[in-house]
C-alpha cells in the first residue's frame, strides 16, 4: 500500500504502538485486536486501525495484529531496525542525560563521540569529551548519522551548521531555540518548556484535555 499524505500526528503515534507492543511481546502475548491495544494505549480502536491502515494491511478480522509481526514492520516504518551513530554536542546536565540513557545503545543507536567547549574539564577516565573546535574536521574523517544538540541556545545554530555541512543526516535539538538546516538534514526539536507549558495548560484547562 501506497503511504500518501500522511499526517504528522499519525507518525508520532507510530512510538508509541511500538512501545506498547514490545510490552506486550515481553510478556508472552501472541496476538492482540485493536480494541485490546484501545485500552491499553487510549487511542480508539478505530484510530488505530486507521493509523496502521497507512502503511498496510497488518491485521485480520476476528483475528486481530499478530504482535511480533507487528512489531517487526514499525521497526521498518520507523527505522529502528537499522543501527545509528551518534554524536552528542554539549555535555551539560540534559546531555549528560542523554548519553548516559542506557536504552539508545540497546536499540542501536550508537554515542561515536562527544563534543564540549569545556572538554578538558569535563574528560574522565570514562569518557573523552572532545573540544567543539574539533567537530568540523571529526566529521570531515566520520559517517555521522544522527547529531544531538544540548548547547545553549547562543551556540546552537552554528553548531547545526557545521552539522549540515558535515553530511549529518538528522538533528536532534535539545536547544530551546528553533533552529535552520541545509543539505536535506532533518530536524527534530524537544523545547521542554514548550512541552512544561501544554501540562500547565491542560491542568488549568482540563475541559479541553481529549482522550
Amino acid at each position: 500500500m501506497a503511504k500518501q499524505n500522511i499526517s504528522l500526528s499519525v507518525i508520532k503515534r507510530l512510538p508509541k504502538y511500538y512501545r506498547y507492543l514490545e510490552s506486550i511481546n515481553e510478556k508472552g502475548i501472541i496476538r492482540v485486536s485493536s480494541k485490546e491495544l484501545s485500552d491499553i494505549t487510549g487511542l480508539t480502536a478505530s484510530q488505530i486501525r486507521q493509523d496502521l491502515n497507512h502503511f498496510g494491511c497488518f491485521g485480520q478480522q476476528g483475528y486481530g495484529y499478530n504482535v511480533k509481526e507487528l512489531i517487526d514492520e514499525l521497526s521498518k516504518i520507523i527505522g529502528v531496525d537499522k543501527d545509528y551513530k551518534l554524536i552528542l554536542i554539549g555535555y551539560g546536565n540534559i546531555g549528560h542525560a542523554l548519553y548516559q540513557y542506557q536504552s539508545f545503545r540497546e536499540l542501536g543507536y550508537e554515542f561515536e563521540a562527544v563534543f564540549d567547549k569545556k572538554a578538558k574539564s569535563l574528560s574522565d577516565t570514562n569518557l573523552k569529551v572532545r573540544d567543539i573546535s574539533e567537530l568540523a574536521d571529526f566529521l570531515e574523517k566520520n559517517t555521522i548519522d544522527i547529531g544531538i544538540i544540548a548547547t545553549p541556545k547562543e551556540a546552537a545554530q552554528n553548531v547545526a551548521d557545521v552539522l549540515c555541512k558535515g553530511g549529518v543526516k538528522g538533528i536532534w535539538n535539545f536547544s530551546p531555540v528553533d533552529l535552520k538546516v541545509s543539505n536535506g538534514t532533518v530536524i527534530e526539536s524537544v523545547h521542554l518548556d514548550e512541552s512544561l507549558f501544554t501540562l500547565t495548560y491542560f491542568m488549568n484547562s482540563p475541559e479541553d484535555f481529549i482522550f
